[in-house]
């Protein structure tokens, strides 16, 4: 009995050691694949010529990076090529969905929700352009106008754990203002 305690202790310690090295090491494989793909897709410097899907490819890796100018500004080059060169509805949806988010990250949420409004005009069936949307719509203060959407998004995907925790979160802040209002 006296030899199990520090044993378990031993194999509990090695056992949370591992689990921390797994998730350091993901986070590293990571980083090291944005930087590589940065580099990669950074080392022209002149973005002149490149194509849209090249053009999306740097500025999502901006993105993840948290370098939303630069990615706004790509993004931008983007749509204007994929625009001119008839692209898909769906890659000029993913372009416009991208451009709103970094947009928003930035706090401009009246020019994300335009972007996010073409996104699903470009693909109506977009149910993540849906919860963007609908959350820009939260931070504007049109709450009943982002349920409506995060309703769309549900009936879209049902298990869509983004819309039903900010539907429910939204609905939960209308009956405490109801419940306030009342005498």
């Amino acid at each position: 009995m006296d030899t199990l305690l520090p044993q378990a202790y031993l194999i509990g310690l090695v056992a949370i050691l591992l689990v921390a090295a797994v998730v350091v090491g993901r986070q590293i494989w990571r980083v090291r694949r944005d930087e590589a793909t940065l580099a990669r897709l950074d080392a022209k410097g002149d973005r002149s010529d490149d194509d849209a899907a090249t053009l999306y490819e740097l500025a999502s890796v901006q993105l993840r990076k948290r370098l939303y100018g630069q990615a706004v500004d790509n993004l931008k080059r983007a749509l204007r090529k994929a625009e001119s060169g008839q692209e898909p509805g769906e890659a000029l949806a993913l372009i416009q969905n991208a451009l709103g988010f970094g947009l928003a990250a930035q706090n401009n949420y009246k020019a994300a929700i335009r972007h996010y409004r073409a996104a699903l005009a470009a693909k109506p069936d977009y149910p993540v352009a849906l919860n963007n949307l609908a959350y820009a719509l939260e931070k504007q203060s049109c709450f009943e106008e982002a349920q409506t959407i995060y309703r769309q998004a549900l009936e879209l995907e049902p298990s869509n754990k983004t819309a039903k925790k900010r539907l429910q979160r939204l609905e939960r802040t209308d009956l405490t203002k109801v419940k306030a209002s009342a005498p």
